[in-house]
């Protein structure tokens, strides 16, 4: 069973938020992150990618990183544009793209829960990066960017949120890319309870995104608890922010591939491997419609790749992938990208980009083809989770992201 706690959370006052609320630190470039401060002086941006304040060749794991955005958050809260709530609240945080909508419950999420697998994983984490995250939150004394959890849903949970849901929003905004975000606080003792309850009764979540954040969450905390004599358990530090959403709410969409040449191959000798493993034919529509196809990008023609039986093993979680097969079958051993975390010749385009930024990518080299994937759905990941396995790396594009800013977990 899973502990999930409310807490005084530090959030922009509601004239600002749309201001301060910004994307996820990982999602942009530093460069792309400084224009953005340049036209908004508030932008969470500072604080969550505090280099766009540095010389444009600082090393960003530099110590003056971090010492940058503890001093941008502080200045944000001195100016009173963040302000802490008094009493510990639950939020429910609601986004809108298109005609998709997704409801989350913003809290604490156990450490310990995370430590004891009551917190389910599905990919690796890379050393350099919890390091940065646990740099980050130690120095800011704060979580400012949210796990996204998600856990097999219940009506029950669905109730209270849709209750919570008819009273007038907290915040109620949408931005630049058409999102809509809607914040409820949760400061009613009774509702409080009630969530807190009926969150006891679910027997795990999954981190569907955020895997770094929530690593070092459990660095900080082991750091803290050994500096504590009187550690009881109950710190905020024992805790990390996260919005935790049912799982029938989620939305994957496909994470794709542009490999920059060829590895030495005429396009007429990969035709001729990948028969091996596909049916081929050209087609229209450059969005796969079914599970094991692939649309491929090559010599400005768009092709359906359908695998073949004899590639896929359907009984195995992660080898069923298609992220897996074509990993194993074609990326590795006939266009030699062995290591795709590593590897430079190869890039990844999130879905939300859409066929056209795949084509753009490959017509910027002489020699490419791009890869569209049919999307891993939310079981698939659940279930990988629950055998302890992990996923190929850039498996999942979840959409919406949640924003960063909008509320912040102290650890103090």
């Amino acid at each position: 069973m899973v502990n999930i706690v409310p807490f005084k959370g530090v959030r922009p006052k509601t004239e600002m938020v749309a201001n301060v609320s910004s994307v996820p630190y990982d999602v942009i470039s530093s460069e792309e992150a400084r224009d953005i401060v340049t036209a908004n002086k508030n932008s969470f941006l500072k604080v969550i990618k505090p280099e766009v304040d540095l010389d444009s060749n600082i090393d960003i794991y530099d110590d003056s990183v971090y010492e940058t955005g503890k001093k941008n958050l502080r200045d944000l809260v001195n100016e009173k544009i963040l302000i802490k709530d008094p009493e510990s609240c639950f939020y429910i945080y609601r986004q809108q793209m298109g005609e998709h909508i997704q409801t989350g419950i913003v809290a604490g999420a156990s450490v310990q829960d995370y430590v004891d697998d009551n917190i389910k994983k599905h990919e690796f984490t890379r050393n350099e990066k919890e390091i940065d995250r646990t740099r980050h939150i130690d120095s800011l004394n704060a979580n400012t960017g949210p796990v996204f959890l998600t856990y097999h849903n219940r009506e029950s949970i669905d109730k209270i949120v849709n209750d919570i849901c008819q009273t007038s929003p907290t915040y109620d905004f949408t931005v630049d890319d058409g999102i809509k975000h809607t914040f409820w606080t949760v400061n009613d003792n009774t509702k409080i309870q009630k969530i807190s309850q009926q969150f006891s009764e679910v027997d795990k979540l999954y981190v569907a995104d955020g895997h770094h954040r929530s690593a070092a969450a459990t660095r900080v905390r082991e750091k803290r608890q050994q500096a504590n004599p009187l550690h009881f358990g109950t710190e905020p530090y024992n805790f990390f922010l996260s919005v935790i959403f049912p799982d029938n709410q989620m939305q994957i969409l496909a994470y794709n591939r542009i490999v920059k040449d060829l590895n030495g191959l005429s396009s007429e000798e990969l035709m001729h491997k990948l028969e091996t493993i596909f049916n081929i034919s050209e087609t229209q529509n450059p969005v796969p419609q079914h599970k094991h196809k692939f649309c491929m990008y090559l010599r400005e023609k768009w092709y359906q790749l359908e695998c073949k039986n004899s590639i896929v093993e359907e009984n195995d979680p992660v080898k069923s992938l298609d992220v897996y097969i074509l990993q194993e079958y074609v990326l590795s051993p006939i266009l030699g990208i062995g290591n795709p975390r590593k590897d430079k010749r190869i890039d990844f385009v999130g879905g939300i980009r859409g066929a056209k930024a795949l084509e753009e990518g490959v017509k910027k080299n002489d020699d490419g083809v791009g890869f569209y994937l049919y999307p891993v759905d939310i079981n698939s990941l659940m279930a990988i989770a629950d055998a302890g396995e992990v996923m190929p790396p850039k498996s999942t594009w979840f959409e919406p992201k949640l924003r960063s800013g909008v509320v912040i977990h102290p650890l103090s």
